[in-house]
């Protein structure tokens, strides 16, 4: 898996998501339950991840939706 996005902001990630699989990209929320379980404080960012495959297809979709994803 390849990480496209980091972030704590849940709402973010969705949306985000969303335009990954309107894009017929699937993704993956990776650190959701370690970071629920430390409280959600922020110390643990959930990342956004996919296919090492669509790696490319998913930068490009989230610079055209208006994010910089990780690089």
């Amino acid at each position: 898996m390849r990480t496209v996005m980091v972030s704590n902001d849940l709402v973010r990630l969705s949306f985000l998501a969303a335009v990954l699989r309107d894009a017929g990209i699937e993704s993956i929320l990776l650190d959701h339950h370690v970071s629920t379980i430390e409280g959600s404080i922020g110390a643990i960012p959930r990342r956004l991840a996919v296919l090492p495959e669509d790696e490319s297809l998913a930068h490009r979709v989230l610079a055209e939706a208006g994010e910089a994803s990780v690089a």
